[in-house]
């Protein structure tokens, strides 16, 4: 399952990461936001041990969505020891998604 995170726990769960991040930039009131909500479920259960599946809510964490430049969601921003390595926008297939997280393996 994919972890929301919070102000709190952001550095550690995606710029400390071990592994690789996908961090799912979403809001409540986002249609296309709600369609990759279970593809990203999937993917989260996939991945299981290769990379981490986030999900960030724009209106909650403004903040974080202000650092990155978020201007559209979804949002998929992929991180990789700490640095920001890819990202796309708009919905995305699952096979698209799962190229994106194996470049970034």
């Amino acid at each position: 399952m994919a972890l929301t995170i919070t102000k709190d726990n952001f550095e550690a769960e995606v710029l400390n990461s071990e592994k690789p991040v996908l961090v799912d930039f979403w809001a409540i009131w986002c249609g296309p936001c709600k369609m990759l909500s279970p593809v990203l479920e999937e993917l989260s259960e996939e991945m299981n041990g290769k990379a981490t599946i986030v999900k960030v809510d724009v209106d909650e964490l403004g903040d974080i969505a202000s650092r990155y430049r978020i201007m559209s969601i979804p949002a998929l921003f992929v991180f990789k020891d700490g640095e920001l390595k890819e990202k796309v926008v708009g919905f995305q297939p699952k096979q698209a998604l799962t190229k994106l997280i194996e470049r970034n393996l």
